[in-house]
């Protein structure tokens, strides 16, 4: 027992997360760390199997772990892999044991994310070129900021998902969610550009994204064009994909005002997630509002004596 005992659950665990319930390599990273992170706080504890531990075992990790400096957000997401943990560990007792269950992480001030305004996204949108390479990153941005997708939305996307005749593409998103969604002009352009070249690079599945050896693209490749892709068009700042879906649904936000339609095309399953978008579009009326009214804000004064 001791440190198998842990290890042996939490493999069970993971496997069944990638099999039964399919969630991304990415969520079960971030559930793995976290159970690395719980038992091995345990195990120091002198708790040697998952049964052993308490609701208050659970509370001093969390307060442990806050003290190192773990966001709320991370907290929680530790807290949710616990649960479903322990969860999966009922399924074989019959005695229900979950020390998760009912503790809350402590709340962090919530950041705003970080968005290209419309002039910088068309500075990075200009991708010079008619090569294979500038084909597929210009389609890939174009696609990433036409439809608001997930960076994993994207490299999983098929050439049977979309349909340029229509302007429509199909994406599965968190959840196994499936949505269907409208695609720009410029970005049905860029695609039909990047079909015609896309053969040359000798395909080996139906990804409408692949490297130069024919694979699907992974999650870094596409991070790293887009980083250089920001420094190349002068941005001053380096851009990621989440960094793209923010903008799709911060200017279509600031344009429309329809919060719910901005859910749907981001497959937010609660619109409390979609209203971030709306702090910030007040954040920029409040930038015009100081700008632009007389007695907004003081502007120059001198203190006199």
């Amino acid at each position: 027992m001791s440190e198998n005992a842990w290890q042996a659950l939490s493999g069970e665990f993971l496997a069944y997360l990638q099999i039964t319930r399919q969630l991304s390599a990415h969520t079960i990273s971030n559930y793995q760390r976290d159970l690395e992170r719980f038992s091995a706080y345990c195990l120091q504890k002198n708790i040697l199997t998952p049964q052993q531990a308490h609701s208050a075992d659970v509370r001093q990790w969390v307060a442990s772990m806050h003290r190192q400096g773990l966001s709320g957000t991370s907290l929680q997401r530790a807290l949710s892999a616990l649960r479903s943990f322990y969860k999966y560990a009922g399924r074989f007792s019959s005695a229900q044991h979950n020390p998760a269950i009912g503790i809350k992480a402590p709340r962090s001030a919530k950041k705003l994310p970080k968005v290209l305004d419309t002039d910088r996204m068309q500075q990075l949108l200009e991708i010079k070129g008619d090569d294979w390479i500038s084909c597929r990153d210009r389609a890939i941005v174009e696609l990433f900021y036409s439809c608001g997708l997930r960076l994993a939305e994207l490299i999983n996307l098929d050439i049977i998902d979309i349909d340029l005749h229509d302007a429509t593409l199909t994406t599965t998103g968190k959840g196994k969610k499936t949505r269907i969604l409208p695609v720009g002009s410029y970005a049905v352009t860029a695609l039909r550009q990047w079909l015609q070249v896309r053969e040359e690079g000798k395909p080996q599945d139906q990804a409408i994204f692949i490297s130069k050896q024919g694979r699907r693209l992974n999650p870094r490749s596409i991070q790293a064009r887009l980083k250089k892709h920001s420094q190349q068009q002068g941005l001053g700042q380096n851009v990621h994909p989440h960094m793209l879906r923010h903008s799709f649904a911060s200017h279509l936000l600031e344009s429309s005002g329809d919060l719910r339609a901005v859910q749907e095309l981001l497959g937010h399953a609660n619109i409390s997630t979609t209203q971030i978008y709306t702090h910030l579009d007040f954040q920029h009326l409040s930038k015009v509002y100081d700008a632009a009214h007389p007695r907004a804000v003081k502007k120059n004064l001198k203190h006199e004596k």
